[in-house]
């Protein structure tokens, strides 16, 4: 479990980091799969709970001093970001198990995430909290109505990229 708890939250995550994480992404599969119809395929269940265990887990997790050390190390560019952010493509593994989630919707809400990605990145330093802020709560306007039974995608995972992954710990000092 060593390699899976080091890339699930991070190189020296602390217990109370990996409580926060590990229980928050049961929760939230928790949350998920009781929220899902009837009649699915038992596949479907466990996908769903192992995105949604990712997401809502992820989006705890890199809001950690762990995460952000790890993430924001001197040798991380902005590539790395964006590459991180490009690397979620579980919209379209819920429109796979989820009928109502259209792939279209699927689409978006990754668009979205990645526009919002670049927009971040692309802010000078001291803008870039608040950009991603302002870019997340835009995004969470603009994404196209998804189903009740996936209603969670949109705003986790854009909490996880935008708010979560792409900030570092510190805010630059401003000077303006």
């Amino acid at each position: 479990m060593g390699g899976v708890d080091r890339a699930l939250v991070g190189v020296g995550a602390t217990p109370v980091e990996r409580g926060v994480g590990y229980g928050t992404g049961a929760a939230g599969a928790g949350i998920a799969v009781a929220g899902l119809p009837a009649g699915l395929a038992p596949w479907a269940y466990g996908l769903v709970a192992l995105v949604a265990f990712d997401l809502f887990g992820g989006a705890a997790v890199n809001a950690t001093a762990t995460a952000k050390r790890q993430f924001h190390a001197p040798h991380r560019t902005t590539r790395h970001h964006l590459a991180f952010v490009a690397a979620h493509g579980q919209p379209f593994l819920l429109a796979l198990a989820v009928p109502a989630l259209a792939w279209s919707t699927a689409a978006a809400v990754y668009a979205l995430a990645l526009a919002g990605a670049v927009a971040v990145t692309a802010a000078p330093a001291a803008a870039r909290r608040p950009a991603a802020f302002g870019v997340t709560v835009l995004a969470i306007a603009a994404t196209p109505t998804t189903p009740p039974e996936v209603a969670w995608l949109a705003p986790v995972l854009y909490v996880k990229l935008l708010l979560g992954h792409l900030l570092p710990e510190d805010a630059p000092e401003s000077h303006g």
